[in-house]
């Protein structure tokens, strides 16, 4: 089932009401939709804060027709895709970034799937400070000002890079380890 499902059908179990979801990423649909679910008595309710209501405070669901239609052909998209392949294909990818960074001395990897967002493999990169001279805050804002522009965040405990690859395009793996490689052994000790 695809991970939007599951998340879903979590949030139910949890007993929550309704559950919103925002647009883009892994469904891929328009970064100005959204979707709604949950009881049908409170997302009527939602709807009522939509055009031709007027005398509401703000102007919620101001989407358009092309948004919708968006909406809907992702969806479909989405809901008829392997999705154990596609986390198989992005697991592959970084465990091919792994295979390249972690042949510099000092450098390791490992792997995870958070609990909570974005359901999809991450690796996080540690190395040995002693042998590479530069903290995850520099390691990322160099890898943001090389070219190409890579974006890699630090994890929340700060004690590396966590990478996650659902967003890149294939081959773009290879410029990403390419990259890690080259930073790693300029500020290797």
């Amino acid at each position: 089932m695809a991970e939007a499902g599951k998340a879903v059908q979590r949030a139910v179990k949890i007993g929550y009401d309704l559950v919103a979801f925002s647009g883009g990423k892994a469904i891929r649909d328009p970064q100005c939709a959204g979707l709604l679910f949950g009881r049908t008595d409170l997302v009527a309710n939602a709807l009522l804060n939509n055009s031709p209501h007027e005398d509401t405070l703000g102007r919620r669901q101001n989407v358009g027709k092309e948004e919708i239609v968006g909406m809907v052909k992702a969806l479909e998209l989405y809901l008829n895709e392997n999705h154990d392949a596609l986390a198989k294909e992005w697991r592959d990818r970084l465990e091919g970034i792994s295979r390249q960074i972690t042949r510099v001395a000092g450098v390791s990897t490992s792997f995870f799937v958070p609990d909570i967002a974005n359901h999809v493999p991450h690796m996080q990169i540690t190395w040995d400070s002693s042998r590479i001279s530069f903290t995850p805050q520099e390691a990322s804002k160099l890898l943001r000002s090389s070219r190409p522009s890579i974006v890699i965040g630090t994890g929340e405990d700060r004690r590396g890079l966590v990478v996650n690859s659902f967003m890149l395009q294939p081959g773009e793996d290879k410029i990403v380890a390419q990259q890690l490689v080259k930073l790693f052994r300029e500020h290797s000790a």
